[in-house]
C-alpha cells in the first residue's frame, strides 16, 4: 500500500490532522515522509497501529509525555505501564470521591457544631504510648480526650515534638469551644498542625484522629498510622496507608504478601511537615456514623506492622475495657520484639445514661 496523506491517515487512525501535526512536533508520531516542496506529511500504513494506540491512550487521559514512554516499550511492558497508570488514576479519583462524599454527607445534614453535646451517644476511651524495646526514645504521641482521639508518629530529628505539636493543634477541638462549623474549625486546626510541624527542620509526622461531634465521628488521616473499626464481630481497617509500598500495591507492582517484607514499607508519600505534602494531597477526611457497641482502634505502625490483624481482632473482641485493651496491644507489640515505638487508642461507643 502506498503512503497515506495526513487526511487519509487521520481518518484511518481517528486522530485529527491538527493532533497529528502536534504529535509530529513532539516527536511522538513522526511522518514517514514530508514532501520537500509542499510540506505535506505522508505516513506509512505500518504507523497506523502506533497511531491508534496513541488515540486510545489519549481517550484514557494519559499525558503526552507518558504516552511517548509507553509507545517506546514492547507490548508486555506497555501493558504493565498502562495498568500502573490506570491504578494511579483510579486512586486519584478515589481520593476526590472520598472528599466529595464527605462534603455531600456533611452538607446534606444539619451542621452539628463541635459544641453540640445533646446526643445520646458517648465515647469511653483510653490511650497508651510506649517506646518499645529497641528505639532509644519515643517519637509517638497518643491522646484520648472527651471528643478527640489521636495518634501521631513523628520522624526525623525533632519527630517527638513534631508529633506532639500535630496532636496539640487539634486539642482545642476537644474542649468544644472553637467557634464556627465543623469544616471550618477542622480545617483551621489542620492548617495550624501542618504549619507548626513544618517549623521543625527535616522532621514530620503522621496523624490519624477521630473527632467526635456528639453525633458523628470525623476521621482525619495522613501517613501510615491506622484506624480500625470493630463492629458486630468484624474488624475493618478504615484508613489507607500513604506509603510508597502501598502505592505500588495499588498499582499492581507488588502483592500484599510482598509488601509485608518490602525494605521500604515505611517510606511515606504523605505526611505533615518535612515538605512531604505536595499541593492537593491533603489529609483524608471521612465521616462515620457510630453505633452503640462499636469499638475504634487508632494505632501507629509500631503495632500494625508486627501484630497480625487476627491478634488485633482477638484483643479488641475479648470484652476487655479500653484501658486493659491498650495495655494488651502494647504488650503484644513488645512480645513481637518491640522494634518501634508503639501507640494506640481504643474507644468504645455507648449509649449515654440519662437521669431518671
Amino acid at each position: 500500500m502506498d503512503s497515506l496523506t495526513i487526511g487519509a491517515f487521520a481518518k484511518a487512525s481517528r486522530l485529527s490532522p491538527k493532533a497529528l501535526r502536534l504529535y509530529d512536533e513532539l516527536g511522538l508520531l513522526t511522518p514517514a515522509r514530508v514532501d520537500p516542496l509542499t510540506g505535506y506529511r505522508h505516513y506509512a500504513p505500518a504507523q497506523l497501529e502506533r497511531a491508534r494506540l496513541v488515540a486510545w491512550l489519549r481517550r484514557l487521559g494519559m499525558p503526552l509525555a507518558r504516552i511517548r514512554e509507553v509507545c517506546a516499550l514492547d507490548a508486555p511492558a506497555a501493558a504493565r505501564e498502562i495498568r500502573v497508570y490506570w491504578a494511579q488514576t483510579e486512586a486519584a479519583h478515589g481520593a476526590r470521591r472520598d472528599l466529595a462524599t464527605f462534603l455531600v454527607d456533611h452538607l446534606s445534614r444539619k451542621d452539628s457544631a463541635v459544641n453540640d453535646a445533646n446526643h445520646p451517644l458517648e465515647l469511653r476511651c483510653a490511650a497508651l504510648s510506649d517506646a518499645g524495646l529497641v528505639r532509644p526514645g519515643n517519637q509517638d504521641t497518643a491522646y484520648a480526650g472527651e471528643r478527640l482521639l489521636a495518634v501521631a508518629d513523628g520522624f526525623g530529628g525533632d519527630g517527638a515534638p513534631a508529633g506532639a505539636a500535630a496532636v496539640d493543634a487539634l486539642k482545642e477541638l476537644d474542649a468544644g469551644t472553637a467557634p464556627g462549623g465543623l469544616l471550618d474549625v477542622l480545617q483551621d486546626a489542620l492548617d495550624r498542625a501542618d504549619e507548626t510541624v513544618r517549623g521543625f527542620a527535616d522532621s514530620g509526622t503522621t496523624l490519624t484522629a477521630l473527632l467526635w461531634s456528639g453525633e458523628r465521628l470525623t476521621l482525619v488521616h495522613i501517613g501510615d498510622s491506622r484506624a480500625y473499626l470493630l463492629r458486630e464481630g468484624g474488624l475493618f481497617r478504615i484508613t489507607h496507608d500513604h506509603t510508597m509500598v502501598q502505592s505500588m500495591v495499588d498499582e499492581g507492582r507488588l502483592t500484599e504478601a510482598e509488601a509485608v517484607s518490602h525494605p521500604q514499607r515505611s517510606l511515606l508519600v504523605r505526611a505533615l511537615g518535612s515538605g512531604t505534602r505536595p499541593a492537593g494531597r491533603l489529609p483524608d477526611l471521612r465521616l462515620h456514623d457510630p453505633r452503640p457497641g462499636d469499638r475504634y482502634l487508632l494505632c501507629t505502625d509500631g503495632l500494625s506492622t508486627v501484630v497480625p490483624d487476627e491478634e488485633l481482632h482477638r484483643v479488641l473482641a475479648s470484652g476487655a475495657g479500653p484501658g486493659e485493651a491498650v495495655r494488651a496491644l502494647v504488650a503484644l507489640a513488645n512480645a513481637a520484639g518491640g522494634p518501634d515505638n508503639v501507640s494506640c487508642v481504643v474507644a468504645d461507643v455507648h449509649e449515654r445514661a440519662t437521669a431518671a
